[in-house]
């Protein structure tokens, strides 16, 4: 059992998709894995999903697994010579078609475009690497002034700025993908490029229609500024956010980044979703054994803002070092919850409440844990849902979440603070207690006089039921 608190989220690659790497990863750290469906087959990501499944098993810890889907990624076209040079002041064509580009001319499969900029509109290519700046548009030709130069070679990313563009979040290869997902019944399916609620409720319609009952979470991945106009009503629909701070980071300001980094968590939080904070949070260790300082303090910042996980992309995806990276993330998390101060934070928030029994329960538990020096709460659950509500009062104790279903206990996997646990539910509330006593002194370590809450729905086996609150001592 871990003794931290935040999740460790990592990407599966070549340098960890190893059975044996994703044993270690998963003992030395790693709470979920993220499988990047931009690339890899379906083959390779099957045999992961296998592997991790059987890890599941073998230790008897369910592990949350996310499938994170490409999205609608603009890119420019190919060119003649594999490149062109984007030269300060010049003025560039762009048009939309599939032919090979030249100097002074770009080739954009993406008709949308064409509909959507005009005179001021900001592109940036290769992320961020260069700019133009549109001065027409006359539905066929856009015309543009380069205002950082470079080198453009074929197929490489476009990043439009202030714009949004008329095209969903899902695309055909999407859908192929998420079918595929579903049927190897990961957790969550991470949505890329939202830019509205509808994105969001275009998926839920995918994920409902499919035959396979297990359905998946929806994590809204914010990465473009549009998204934060709707950020409510994205955040209402999802299940779970992740502020993907690398194409975030080319279409917004850099100074801007740490602020929506900090709305996005808070709101999340106020909801009682899972929020992860990604992209470059110890980028050096691609290569390098040891982050820099600063690398050090931005996964610090992250936890210390209420981030319920951090995730690591190339550092265990192709990097050199997968398992001292997760090593080193975990020691840093453990280093910011052991500060007297993480604590004080979240006690000067204050979380709206629904008039549910579910929150008045949730709600309570903070108090009555610092009261009673609690060492945890243990919630019966179907869904997960009162179990995450108990997370976001970030209480001072373990939050075990007990369940009959091994799927959501995996899907718990990726809450902050919360040790998922399959246990089937209850005869009666004395089955209950003794139920709790075996899995305190067994799987949590505790010992005879120690305090702990449990939450649960009486009669048992209904969901969305939470109605009790028990205080017990340990025998």
């Amino acid at each position: 059992m871990r003794n931290r608190s935040a999740k460790i989220l990592a990407t599966v690659g070549p340098a960890s998709r190893a059975p044996d790497m994703l044993k270690l990863i998963h003992e030395v750290g790693v709470d979920a894995f993220r499988l990047n469906f931009s690339h890899g087959s379906h083959e390779d990501h099957a045999a992961v999903v296998s592997a991790i499944r059987a890890i599941e098993a073998e230790l008897d810890t369910p592990i949350a697994i996310v499938a994170d889907m490409q999205g609608p990624k603009i890119r420019c076209g190919e060119f003649k010579d594999g490149k062109i040079e984007l030269r300060y002041g010049e003025i560039v064509e762009m048009r939309e078609g599939r032919e090979l580009g030249h100097d002074g001319v770009i080739f954009m499969p993406h008709p949308e475009l064409m509909k959507a900029l005009g005179e001021g509109s900001i592109l940036k290519f290769d992320d961020g690497k260069m700019q133009v700046t549109v001065q027409s548009n006359d539905g066929t030709v856009i015309k543009a002034k380069v205002d950082v130069p470079g080198t453009l070679s074929d197929r490489k990313g476009i990043n439009v700025i202030n714009v949004k563009l008329p095209m969903s979040a899902m695309t055909d290869k999407d859908r192929v993908d998420m079918d595929f997902a579903m049927y190897q019944k990961v957790d969550y399916i991470a949505l890329s490029f939202v830019q509205t609620a509808q994105d969001v409720m275009d998926a839920r319609k995918v994920i409902k229609a499919h035959e396979e009952p297990h359905k998946p979470g929806i994590i809204v991945k914010i990465e473009k500024p549009s998204a934060m106009d709707e950020l409510d009503s994205i955040l209402m629909m999802a299940d779970a956010a992740m502020v993907a701070r690398g194409d975030l980071g080319v279409e917004l300001p850099l100074e801007q980044v740490p602020v929506v980094q900090r709305q996005i968590i808070r709101k999340a939080r106020a909801l009682g979703k899972p929020v992860i904070v990604a992209t470059h949070m110890l980028e050096s260790m691609i290569d390098a054994p040891t982050p820099t300082r600063a690398e050090a303090s931005d996964v610090a910042t992250a936890i210390y803002q209420g981030a319920d996980a951090v995730m690591l992309s190339a550092e265990t995806a192709v990097g050199r070092h997968p398992a001292t990276a997760v090593a080193i993330m975990d020691r840093i998390i453990s280093a910011a919850e052991a500060d007297p101060e993480f604590w004080t934070y979240f006690k000067q928030i204050r979380l709206p409440y629904e008039a549910t029994p579910e929150d008045a329960i949730s709600g309570s538990v903070r108090g009555i844990a610092t009261t009673l020096n609690a060492k945890a709460v243990l919630g019966y659950t179907k869904t997960g849902s009162t179990v995450q509500r108990i997370s976001r009062e970030r209480p001072p104790c373990k939050v075990v979440g007990l369940t009959p279903d091994p799927r959501t206990a995996s899907r718990l996997a990726l809450s902050w603070g919360v040790v998922p646990l399959v246990l089937k539910d209850p005869v009666d509330f004395n089955d209950m207690l003794h139920s709790i006593q075996d899995v305190a002194k067994d799987k949590l370590g505790l010992i005879s006089g120690d305090v702990v809450m449990i939450s649960a729905g009486v009669p048992f086996g209904r969901p969305g039921t939470t109605n009790t609150l028990n205080i017990s001592k340990i025998d």
